[in-house]
């Protein structure tokens, strides 16, 4: 098998003023990193009456390799560090196949902007903090959300289906010095 390498840093074409990097690291890219949310992606499309191609497969192994969330483009860019057939029509059809299976989170930030993130087995509810400055997002521990949800949403004689916290904040120490400590470029 031969060492896949990720590409160079570019041209963020989504957020200007940032790079597409690859994630830190030795350079190579975790082929599995949760074998059974593997599984779970293979019978998922199984179950669809979808194909378990290698380059499907080559996005799924890049999206469980990011330690941080990223965008379709980002995605783009690992997996063809894996399979340098992925193609960006693949990427955008897998990634609504990968949410509607649970295996990835997708946090809409506005801006027409959209990060996932990997769901993490026995994940307790996430709230998002997003940095209005830089993009960044910061995911919390929200264990109350769900008792939150379902308090509410009885009382009101509903049934809740989902439910997200987000926060839009700016970065202080941007607004005092015009530098976000979170911004990559």
């Amino acid at each position: 098998m031969r060492e896949l390498r990720p590409p160079p840093a570019r041209p963020d074409p989504v957020r200007p003023g940032f790079k597409l990097t690859p994630p830190a690291g030795d350079g190579k890219f975790a082929r599995v990193s949760t074998e059974a949310s593997r599984e779970k992606f293979k019978s998922f499309l199984a179950d669809k009456g979808l194909r378990v191609t290698n380059q499907r497969l080559a996005i799924f192994d890049a999206a469980f390799a990011q330690k941080e969330h990223f965008t379709a483009e980002e995605l783009l860019v690992h997996a063809r560090a894996l399979d340098e057939s992925v193609s960006r029509a693949t990427v955008y059809r897998t990634l609504p196949i990968m949410t509607e299976s649970a295996l990835l989170r997708e946090i809409d930030i506005g801006k027409n902007i959209k990060f996932y993130a990997p769901s993490r087995e026995n994940s307790t509810q996430q709230a998002q903090v997003i940095c209005l400055d830089c993009d960044k997002i910061f995911e919390i521990n929200a264990p109350f959300m769900e008792w939150y949800g379902n308090t509410v949403s009885s009382k009101l004689g509903l049934t809740p289906v989902s439910q997200r916290l987000q926060v839009s904040a700016h970065c202080n120490l941007f607004r005092t010095t015009g530098r976000c400590p979170h911004r990559n470029n």
